[in-house]
């Protein structure tokens, strides 16, 4: 189809349909007008966002962020204080229990940046 064509279909003028082609290419349209020219064409435009990832695996891996910076706060105050931890065991535990409870009310993830 040419921008001539296209432009008829939108009801606008060649050299508006030609500026909405090279902000498709350059990645500046907006949503609205792509819903414009998928209406003008016959076709429905959908929006979508696909992660990287499992949601589960972002969620647990988000959860285990968090907690690290918690842990880390916390052992640099008790090392301040002389109280430093040092049983590798019961911090993996501590860190695996506060994931878990984090999962449980997961939308306090995102609490902080």
């Amino acid at each position: 189809m040419t921008t001539g064509q296209l432009a008829e279909r939108l009801g606008v003028k060649q050299p508006r349909a030609v500026e909405l082609e090279r902000g498709e290419a350059n990645g500046k349209i907006t949503v609205q007008s792509l819903e414009r020219a998928a209406e003008a064409l016959g076709c429905r435009l959908i929006y979508v966002l696909v992660p990287e990832k499992r949601l589960a695996d972002t969620i647990r891996e988000r959860a285990s962020l968090v907690v690290e910076r918690h842990l880390a706060a916390v052992e640099q105050t008790m090392l301040l204080e002389g109280q430093a931890v040092t049983n590798t065991g019961q911090r993996k535990e501590s860190h695996r229990r506060l994931v878990a409870e984090l999962l449980r009310r997961p939308a306090r993830l995102w609490d902080e940046p």
